[in-house]
């Protein structure tokens, strides 16, 4: 048994320090590759053609490994990941989060061996600790996403006023950056940073869409590009548009008063459960020990925590109505 750890720990110790020396040296070939490649476009600079479009440098990296990064690029499920944790404003690499799930998971895993010794349970714990860090960025997306979607209204009518004034749209978008809260202003201000540096007016409004992909920030670019190509009063559209944004809000704030008793039960249903364990476990433990000490106990256990999740989705399926 030692002669075995042995040769695991040299093995691991080994690969270990392989794959550090091939990450240094991937991040020196790199390094040099970049700064070619800059040397090459300023050498070609004069020779590129008056209506080539320029793209913006940003900071995609998906970690900061270059060995790594590569290896993340090929799954479209990680960069998602990566647009994920933009939308909800984490500064952080994909590769970082990845490695924040696996140390969570882990956690989450070695505590419930600790505690229970049984294999499902742990690696139950290990899913759940997993998708936790994930679950945290989505609820923060969702609200970024939400307060977007409160300050848009008043966006547009910033547009509106400029047009009507006698700005330019491009001037328009200045203004929001300046005078509209946080979060819509930072994307605003990215929106009029990449056509100042050269992108195409309706490239950069796509590229809003990617990053807010909302109904109404849709129906925003959508009116633009029309009015730039077809013409017309972009005033009076945008006056059309915030309200009829404000006039969906209203509906949805009647479909959440209709939908508070559903959501209401959804708690109710999803909270009794583990309540009445942790009481019958205060006053009753005796009653409960099989559930932890007993293998059918740890199989009904890990069935109610599937069958209650399934529940949670099925519920919330039920009362989203989209307007």
């Amino acid at each position: 048994m030692s002669a075995l750890v042995i040769a695991v720990a040299v093995f691991l110790v080994v690969a270990l320090a392989t794959f550090v020396a091939i990450s240094l040296l991937d991040q020196r070939r790199a390094q040099a590759r970049l700064i070619k490649d800059r040397l090459a476009m300023a050498q070609k600079a004069p020779e590129r053609e008056p209506n080539e479009e320029l793209a913006l440098l940003r900071d995609e990296q998906l970690s900061n490994i270059p060995a790594i990064d590569s290896l993340l690029r090929r799954s479209s499920r990680v960069s998602a990941i990566q647009q994920s944790l933009m939308q909800a404003g984490i500064k952080m690499r994909a590769g970082n989060f990845l490695a924040l799930c696996t140390g969570c998971g882990m956690v989450a895993g070695l505590a419930a061996i600790i505690w229970s010794r049984n294999p499902a349970i742990a690696w139950a714990a290990i899913i759940i600790g997993a998708f936790i860090p994930y679950a945290v960025v989505s609820y923060q997306r969702q609200k970024r996403f939400e307060k977007i979607e409160e300050l848009f209204p008043e966006a547009i009518d910033t547009v509106a006023r400029a047009v009507r004034a006698g700005h330019a749209f491009t001037t328009a978008l200045e203004m929001i950056s300046h005078e509209v809260a946080e979060p819509l202003s930072g994307e605003f201000r990215q929106l009029y940073e990449e056509q100042k540096f050269g992108m195409p007016v309706r490239d950069a409004l796509m590229n809003l869409t990617e990053r807010v992909p909302l109904v109404d920030v849709k129906f925003f670019v959508t009116a633009v590009m029309l009015q730039r190509e077809t013409g017309g009063n972009l005033a009076e559209i945008l006056d059309n548009l915030s309200y009829v944004i404000r006039e969906r809000f209203k509906i949805q704030r009647q479909v959440r008063v209709h939908t508070a008793q559903g959501r209401l039960t959804m708690a109710l249903l999803m909270a009794m459960p583990p309540v009445v364990v942790l009481v019958l476990e205060l006053f009753s433990p005796d009653f409960v020990s099989p559930l932890f000490h007993d293998k059918i106990g740890h199989v009904l256990v890990v069935a109610s925590i599937a069958l209650q999740t399934i529940g949670y989705f099925v519920i919330r399926r039920i009362i989203r109505i989209q307007v």
